[in-house]
């Protein structure tokens, strides 16, 4: 499965209508984790958990941003300080 299509499950999303501005955030969070070193390009469970919880927090309003965005940025995080997930020798 896509990983536009298991954000738009996961936020219960059944329409094609958003899935510019879902893939926009998607492509976001894999920079924002990129500026951070983590390797995105090749994503598994844990990076793309990472990925949804951006789009999730980055959807319309969601009443609970404040709690999103904590996991986001925990997530990111671990994933910078897990041993495999970084690459800090780009642009060296």
């Amino acid at each position: 499965m896509a990983l536009i299509d298991t954000c738009k499950m996961a936020m219960r999303v059944t329409t094609d209508a958003y899935d510019t501005e879902i893939q926009e955030y998607i492509d976001a969070a894999k920079l924002d984790l990129g500026i951070a070193g983590v390797e995105a390009a090749v994503p598994d469970s844990l990076v793309n958990k990472a990925i949804m919880t951006y789009v999730r927090m980055s959807f319309g309003a969601p009443s609970n941003y404040d709690k999103l965005k904590k996991a986001y940025d925990e997530q990111k995080a671990q994933l910078m300080n897990a041993t495999g997930y970084t690459d800090w020798s780009v642009g060296s």
